[in-house]
């Protein structure tokens, strides 16, 4: 595998120039970052949604259970509805999932924190960090637009060195691939 991936080192430095420029595209317009992720949300809860539907009628015809499935499809057809329909819904509700979450594992950081306080020396780095979750939470839930707006610069940042770091790979497999061929030409014997 590392012999095909060097001979086309090329493909790794042209994946990192597109995932630089999606980069760059979610600094500029974040808010064309935030509408295409409800647009994929929307179209894989309505293909899950209508492969759930299809395997309760498949399970009918089996005569086997079928009500779960088909309630599960119905909410994925509702849901992608929903994301098409409404996208700024769509996106206030991840904003207040992943606030809730940072709330939550924050709270149980910092008790973690202060259970390790007679055991771990250091633990305030994880009462701190328990804070940092919590006030991160708070802050998103008390502005989602503007919390939507962070995630899709995070996904920015990180396309972007996402893309740095393959197009540093394939420079690097390129001078392999030149030393792997100069030194095969050197020792071959010539007639």
């Amino acid at each position: 595998m590392l012999l095909v991936m060097a001979r086309n080192w090329w493909v790794l430095i042209v994946r990192g120039l597109i995932a630089i420029l999606l980069g760059i595209v979610t600094f500029v317009w974040p808010g064309i970052t935030l509408g295409a992720l409800v647009l994929l949300f929307g179209a894989y809860a309505l293909i899950d949604g209508a492969m759930s539907i299809t395997g309760a009628v498949r399970a009918t015809l089996a005569h086997e259970r079928w009500a779960s499935l088909l309630l599960e499809g119905v909410a994925g057809i509702a849901g992608g509805a929903v994301a098409f329909l409404w996208p700024g819904i769509t996106i206030v509700a991840l904003v207040f999932v992943i606030a809730a979450w940072a709330i939550v594992t924050g709270v149980f950081e910092i008790a973690a924190a202060w259970r390790l306080r007679r055991h771990v020396a250091g633990e305030w780095l994880l009462a701190l960090s328990g804070v940092a979750s919590v006030v991160f939470g708070v802050l998103v839930t008390l502005a989602p637009i503007t919390g939507a707006l962070v995630l899709a610069l995070w996904f920015g940042a990180y396309i972007f060195v996402f893309g740095l770091l393959l197009i540093g790979l394939g420079f690097r497999l390129r001078g392999r691939t030149a030393r792997s061929s100069f030194a095969s030409a050197v020792q071959q014997p010539s007639h």
